[in-house]
């Protein structure tokens, strides 16, 4: 951690209200209309290399490196690569050294949820815009620096919540907005997940060659290595991420809060557990319900693996419940289901199929933003920020076991010292927490 780079990254952390911290650094753009827009990727193994490809998707694109921790990944993914765009990226292990590279204009975040606050911030001071998958941290606190990074260094930051470039989700969201649904009293959003097995409980064990485990663990306590833990299994692990509730709850929650022109609940209180798969390896529940109290409505979040038993024969979406019918939409599309029976409220309006472009929208959005300052991503900072606090609250009652109010103004919770003491993680040294 003595290398120049961490110096440097380091020094802007800590300037305080010197130069340094007060003038961004900056910003990379398309410097001319013909001009390739150049990406590096930190995290290649999921979602990080489906974002890399809805980039290359686009025109004037290229990836100039890639980031993982593992070898066997990273040598995959940049033969993938090069199938795609003709020539072979560079391959880094160190998203640091990958971040001193000339010539990057973006860089795509795809590593666990631990490891999104750090590499963020430190692109961010480097003059890089960022695409990061979400949720946007693991912790409130990382999710405040980040926020409060984004507006200092200036760059343009769209956050992995695709369903915010999703045609037939915006459609739904001007639909509840025209009042038609009357009075909405409660918002349901849920996720049942079948396909998301139980994790069967396995021994500890040497790293897999090729694996910077240690790396891999970064700022997150220092544990052997099981593979129980470790690439798309790392959800089911408090230490990395916080289970369905911030997996599918920030898509999810994201457009409940959406369609209400919502920010933060006064209250909230979560139950549930693992009460299908006791047992298993995995820590987050495979049960749970959280019911988030707002000024006029309620809004509830239902979640399940294992099995598809979803609200309106649906395995995920959001019902808007209104006094005249309910708005209903998932990744397939949306409806509305009039009150009434024989003498119905409104007029039924049968499923309107969705188009399966959310992701390549999404990245479009992005880059149009970086050509264009004056838009304002889909998926902003203050958007992405705004959800993941709200589906944190969720899980923190949850560990809580009981009723928390919070002050949204402050980001606290309310005379509540055991539930505060949740916001804020403790960094494994010899990595920092930054400061911003």
């Amino acid at each position: 951690m003595d290398r120049r780079s961490f110096i440097k990254h380091s020094a802007l952390a800590t300037a305080g209200l010197g130069l340094a911290s007060s003038m961004p650094r900056a910003m990379n753009s398309y410097r001319r209309a013909n001009e390739k827009l150049v990406c590096g990727v930190i995290g290649v193994n999921g979602m990080g290399f489906s974002d890399l490809e809805a980039f290359l998707n686009q025109p004037d694109t290229e990836c100039a490196a890639l980031c993982d921790v593992d070898e066997n990944v990273l040598h995959k993914r940049i033969v993938d690569t090069e199938k795609i765009q003709g020539h072979k990226p560079k391959g880094f292990k160190d998203f640091r050294k990958l971040l001193e590279e000339p010539g990057i204009d973006v860089i795509i975040i795809g590593t666990p949820d631990h490891w999104h606050c750090l590499p963020f911030v430190y692109a961010l001071q480097e003059g890089k815009h960022i695409y990061c998958e979400k949720p946007l941290a693991n912790y409130i606190e990382e999710i405040n620096i980040m926020e409060r990074a984004a507006h200092r260094y200036n760059g343009v930051v769209q956050v992995g919540q695709w369903q915010r470039s999703d045609k037939h989700w915006q459609d739904a969201v001007k639909f509840i907005h025209s009042g038609k649904l009357g009075k909405i009293r409660t918002v349901r959003t849920w996720s049942y997940q079948g396909w998301m097995k139980s994790i069967p409980v396995v021994p500890d064990s040497d790293p897999p060659p090729g694996i910077d485990y240690d790396f891999w663990l970064g700022p997150a306590p220092k544990r052997p290595f099981n593979k129980n833990r470790f690439h798309f299994n790392f959800r089911w692990f408090w230490d990395y991420a916080g289970g369905l509730m911030t997996d599918w709850g920030v898509h999810i929650i994201d457009y409940g809060l959406f369609g209400m022109n919502a920010k933060a609940p006064k209250s909230v209180m979560a139950m549930g557990g693992k009460f299908a798969y006791p047992d298993d390896a995995a820590e987050t529940p495979d049960t749970m319900q959280a019911l988030y109290e707002f000024d006029d409505y309620t809004m509830l979040w239902d979640h399940g693996t294992g099995i598809d038993g979803g609200y309106y024969g649906r395995s995920h979406g959001v019902g808007f419940v209104g006094n005249n019918g309910t708005l209903v939409v998932d990744r397939a599309g949306w409806e509305v289901i009039p009150e009434g029976g024989n003498d119905p409220k409104m007029e039924r309006i049968d499923l309107i199929k969705g188009d399966g472009q959310g992701l390549n929208n999404h990245m479009n959005n992005f880059i149009e933003c970086i050509k264009d300052r004056v838009k304002s991503p889909n998926a902003n900072i203050e958007i992405a920020a705004n959800t993941a606090r709200v589906c944190h609250l969720g899980n923190i009652a949850l560990k809580c076991g009981r009723r928390l109010y919070w002050d949204a103004n402050n980001i606290k919770f309310i005379n509540d010292e055991e539930a505060n003491n949740h916001l804020i993680p403790s960094y494994r040294a010899p990595w920092k927490l930054p400061l911003v």
